[in-house]
């Protein structure tokens, strides 16, 4: 008899840890399988604000909150320099930002091969929040910088 409850009271354990949240199904970028993305997949946090990581089904992808708010992805392209969008620097790290899609928002490292993207859905968690988040910067700062924003001021006239 106690075995038999033992048993059932794992099953339900079990059901509620992994009924809880479900996977995020999304594809991977083409240089998922750059060693550096691994870097950066390992560091990444379990929270970003008061979002918990869910599992995804895509290498060198993270996933925040339910619903899904925050979706990470190393190995996307790499940006070459661009006017169209606007480069801002936080926390040591360049980010392209596209906020074509608003209140979602795209943004892409800057100057790293392989870049990273961040997907933020700005109704449920800010941007910089998101971007500022000590796990996701020490997982980037693995790739090392080789170019980075330059200011309207700071270009040839």
């Amino acid at each position: 008899m106690l075995r038999r409850l033992a048993l059932v009271a794992g099953a339900l354990t079990l059901l509620a840890l992994t009924g809880c949240s479900s996977t995020v199904a999304l594809k991977p970028a083409p240089d998922a399988d750059n060693p550096a993305c691994a870097e950066v997949t390992v560091r990444l946090p379990n929270t970003i604000g008061d979002m918990q990581r869910r599992w995804t089904d895509a290498q060198a992808t993270g996933a925040y909150g339910e619903p899904t708010a925050v979706i990470v992805a190393c190995g996307v392209a790499v940006p070459g320099p661009t006017a169209d969008l606007q480069c801002v620097t936080l926390d040591g790290v360049d980010w392209l930002v596209d906020d074509s899609q608003a209140p979602k928002m795209r943004m892409t490292t800057y100057g790293r091969d392989p870049a990273v993207q961040v997907f933020v859905d700005t109704k449920l968690i800010g941007a910089n929040e998101v971007l500022s988040n000590s796990g996701l910067v020490s997982g980037i700062r693995t790739i090392k910088a080789t170019s980075a924003c330059i200011a309207p001021e700071g270009l040839p006239k």
